[in-house]
């Protein structure tokens, strides 16, 4: 099933659901349901069919002092072009401490002002 196919008979609150967990880079489904202004039968039922359509992954987590669940968008749904200039990643990327006088670091931002 393509993500067009998995999105395409999704309902009203379904939708909003997606899209509340896109906007948010992930939500505590404790959160997700009240943002939603469902139960939390109706918002588990939700955050299951999404699951199920592999439109959102989710992982078991405390939060609050309660088990729960994060909400998480589908990593093509996330937007790294913010760490990109030109072809060039991040030097941030990966590395524990950046010196901000490196050669690598220069580029990127040379790149980065290349392309504005």
């Amino acid at each position: 099933m393509s993500a067009a196919d998995a999105e395409s008979d999704l309902s009203e609150v379904e939708q909003q659901a997606l899209e509340l967990v896109r906007e948010t880079g992930g939500i505590h489904q404790s959160d997700f349901w009240k943002e939603l202004d469902v139960s939390s039968r109706k918002g588990s039922r939700i955050a299951e069919k999404l699951l199920e359509r592999e439109l959102i992954l989710r992982e078991e987590t405390v939060y609050q002092g309660h088990n729960t669940y994060l909400l998480l968008p589908t990593a093509k749904d996330l937007d790294f072009s913010l760490l990109m200039a030109g072809d060039m990643l991040s030097p941030f990327i990966g590395e524990e401490e950046v010196d901000a006088n490196s050669d690598s670091f220069t580029q990127w931002l040379m790149n980065l002002a290349y392309e504005e």
